[in-house]
């Protein structure tokens, strides 16, 4: 199968969460996955990618349950918040809330003038904290109201982590980390480092850590000093992330791979993953179990902490939904579809409508389906053709402002073998 998906020139991630607890691939980006954020009922994630979307999961199921299209410009961004909504952000310097079931931000916030690089959450749940390559830091209640603007930096800021009582900590490109106390009329102190730096990490203990560009991963502690060092990568690190249970930290490197060290010695335990392959993005689940990372090769993996393996479809984990239709070209096609599409009426809508009927169909005509407004303004009907030509020349180019991921299919057989399967599967 010569199935390929399109990347643009900013591209670095693309998202795939699999089909269930047990551990799977979240698949649905049609860019790199660039953030990763895991609600606190840990059932739910939320992943920004460089194709301006960012997408809701069921973390029990695999499915996509939201496809959110707002933003003009990559993801670089989100958060989940209180209540079960969450946060998003990116290169176009706005930052939108989004609750479960709206197609539409309930509320954006706007301010910064550069892209807004990293989200975080206070501890109380009442304030979320942007950081932007416009050299701020801004505080929004999200009760509403005016942010309160941190100004130190001298360039791009690239992160923000809170602490346990509310000091605030943010990294940047001028190579400083600065701690905001809670008390806002206090001096915030400033931690000079050697490198530029792009990644920060609370522990549960209240350590400080901060990735660098030279592959290190320092400890700052509250007056500012740099309490000791270890190397996690030859290249930039590119996330940190650190389990709530206190056990582990995870640091991501543009070089490839995760190292895994044991949060107390800082003792690197395991290397997770394939050098080579840049992982972007990194999310502990709440029990410190698993790990989500995403990767330059469009894929969110999951793995086992403890063990170091990579979950996949476990043997007693829910059958392969595919499973029925082995041996068929046209299946296989469909395989990179099935999280986000049904084929069966009784299955209804996930991320995308269901294909039931697809045939003849006028495009963004299925009934309780929430469409993209680009795509309710189309005047196409859905043939074999026209299916053909979607997947010939790309989602982006033939449905322009469509939620679909960017996916082209390259081989004029696999083309057909999916129709021929289409056809079988989708009429009444």
């Amino acid at each position: 199968m010569k199935t390929t998906l399109a990347i643009g020139m900013a591209a670095i991630v693309s998202l795939i969460l699999g089909a269930s607890a047990q551990g799977a691939e979240l698949r649905g980006h049609g860019g790199p996955v660039r953030a990763i954020a895991i609600a606190g009922d840990g059932r739910t994630a939320i992943t920004g990618s460089f194709d301006a979307k960012a997408i809701i999961w069921s973390l029990e199921t695999g499915e996509a349950r939201e496809v959110l299209l707002f933003h003009d410009d990559q993801v670089d961004a989100v958060a989940s918040l209180p209540d079960g909504r969450f946060a998003s952000a990116g290169a176009d310097g706005r930052i939108a809330i989004w609750e479960d079931g709206r197609s539409a931000p309930v509320s954006v916030l706007e301010g910064h003038t550069g892209p807004v690089a990293a989200l975080a959450v206070s501890p109380d749940g009442a304030t979320l904290a942007s950081a932007s390559w416009d050299a701020s830091v801004r505080l929004w209640p999200l009760s509403g109201g005016e942010p309160l603007i941190l100004e130190g930096h001298r360039g791009n800021v690239n992160a923000v982590a809170f602490l346990s009582d509310g000091t605030l900590a943010s990294a940047g490109h001028d190579a400083a980390v600065i701690l905001w106390p809670p008390e806002r009329d206090t001096t915030p102190v400033r931690a000079d480092m050697p490198v530029p730096l792009s990644a920060l990490v609370a522990t549960a203990d209240d350590r400080l850590f901060a990735g660098g560009v030279d592959g290190k991963m320092r400890e700052v502690d509250r007056d500012g000093v740099i309490r000791g060092e270890i190397a996690v990568s030859t290249g930039p690190v590119t996330a940190l992330a650190a389990s709530e249970d206190g056990g582990y930290i995870a640091a991501s490197s543009v070089r490839g791979g995760i190292t895994l060290l044991d949060a107390g010695s800082l003792t690197p335990i395991r290397t997770l993953g394939a050098a080579g392959v840049p992982v972007w993005s990194l999310a502990f689940s709440s029990d410190g179990r698993t790990l989500l990372a995403g990767g330059a090769d469009r894929i969110v993996r999951e793995w086992d902490a403890g063990t170091g393996q990579q979950l996949g479809t476990a043997p007693e984990g829910p059958a392969d939904p595919m499973a029925e239709y082995a041996g068929s070209p046209g299946a296989e096609v469909f395989r990179a579809c099935v999280a986000c599409h049904t084929l069966d009426p009784d299955d209804g809508n996930r991320a995308g409508p269901t294909l039931h009927g697809i045939f003849g169909r006028r495009i963004a005509s299925v009934p309780d389906y929430r469409y993209s407004p680009a795509f309710r303004e189309m005047d196409i009907v859905w043939t074999p053709e026209t299916v053909s030509k979607l997947f010939e020349v790309g989602p982006t180019k033939y449905t322009p402002g469509t939620k679909m991921p960017e996916q082209t299919i390259s081989n004029p057989e696999d083309r057909a073998a999916l129709i021929r399967f289409l056809q079988a599967e989708t009429r009444d």
